[in-house]
């Protein structure tokens, strides 16, 4: 698969123009109102004074820092804000690449495609881990792939696209792993607040000089469009402290920094947002896999049913996962999904549903009748 190019805009552009009403099935973006707190945030910026409307801090807003960190159970001086968790991941990469030895990123099979895009984008080599029978990436298939050429591990759990989640142990291997061959464990936990098996674990909860980890809040509040993302670097005292003064200053040379009334909004959010509003937004999610994956097993077809996050996956007979077939459901059965190869070899003959549409129902509908 060609990654130099971002491949959903492919399938979002030929629905776009189709002659008949599709079920976007293909964008991550939460159907659902963020946190009331978060608005309330964006009322009272409005009337801020002039001085609010200046330059914040280029690592984030202080306050927001302090609430990341106490959430995370880390000092603040680790934490960067990012635009989003996009740039958050861009910076552990090319940290990692400069900080060790080795020239290869690995990743797993099925992978996110901007992940192999990004190493593509920075001039990496990549080498591919697939995942086992039941979706998952076992760490002695890691340790078996990597050597002295490793200088970045991706992980990201809960899955996209299979919604595997990692407890952990496996992370810890995953970071032991990384220790071992002097390179980069760069976790992205973005789905962390979709996890329906109760398995998750953060990747620093291995304590290791050699992870990072990525979040955002783009999917937990539903606000893909505010771009505040953020990372946690090792501590700078330590063995790989350059990593986080890097990470820093490519931050301030690429953006200066980030969007002070978003950072204020998440700010009032997370400080005001009850445990229930992420409970409904998990328990929606758990109740559309349950309606989707029965409507898939109506229509023959085999599917994973997700531990995290809100994707599922599935393969239907005779029908394989390619840009093509995509492009047929979208203009025979008015549903759109990712096609399996746009995520690699060991999954493409499967098609990648995001349930974030409050039409999933409909759109089960429209794939049974199609398949009938």
């Amino acid at each position: 698969m060609d990654y130099t190019e971002p491949q959903f805009f492919r399938v979002m552009q030929y629905a776009s123009r189709a002659d008949r009403d599709v079920v976007d099935m293909v964008s991550g973006n939460p159907d659902w109102d963020p946190p009331e707190g978060l608005r309330d945030g964006l009322r009272d910026y409005a009337e801020a004074p002039a001085d609010d409307y200046q330059y914040p801090p280029s690592v984030g807003l202080t306050p927001l820092r302090n609430e990341i960190a106490a959430r995370r159970g880390v000092d603040r001086n680790r934490v960067l804000v990012t635009n989003g968790a996009g740039e958050a991941n861009h910076l552990a990469m090319t940290g990692g690449l400069h900080h060790f030895d080795g020239n290869e990123i690995l990743l797993t099979d099925p992978v996110y495609p901007y992940y192999a895009g990004r190493a593509n984008f920075i001039g990496a080599d990549i080498s591919f881990v697939p995942v086992d029978e039941h979706n998952r990436l076992v760490p002695a298939d890691v340790r078996a792939a990597a050597s002295e050429e490793t200088a970045v591990i991706v992980v990201n759990s809960p899955n996209n696209p299979t919604g595997a989640v990692y407890d952990a142990d496996a992370m810890a291997e995953f970071a032991a792993i990384a220790e071992e061959y002097d390179a980069l464990l760069l976790s992205d936990e973005v789905y962390d607040h979709f996890d329906y098996a109760g398995r998750f674990s953060s990747a620093l909860n291995a304590d290791s000089d050699h992870v990072v980890a990525t979040n955002s809040f783009s999917k937990t509040m539903a606000i893909t469009g505010f771009r505040v993302g953020y990372s946690i670097f090792p501590p700078e005292d330590g063995p790989t402290g350059a990593l986080l003064e890097r990470a820093r200053t490519q931050h301030m040379l690429t953006n200066v920094t980030g969007s002070r009334p978003a950072q204020y909004a998440v700010l009032r959010a997370l400080k005001t947002t009850s445990p229930d509003y992420y409970a409904a937004c998990r328990h929606r999610l758990e109740d559309r896999v349950d309606d989707f994956c029965a409507a898939l097993a109506e229509a023959g077809a085999e599917y994973n049913r997700p531990d995290g996050g809100f994707y599922v996956m599935a393969r239907f007979p005779d029908f394989p996962g390619s840009f093509e077939n995509v492009y047929e459901l979208i203009d025979e059965a008015g549903v759109a999904g990712m096609p399996g190869e746009a995520f690699g070899e060991s999954r493409r003959d499967w098609i990648r549903f995001a349930l974030v549409t409050s039409r999933v129902d409909e759109a089960a509908q429209r794939l049974a009748n199609y398949f009938e």
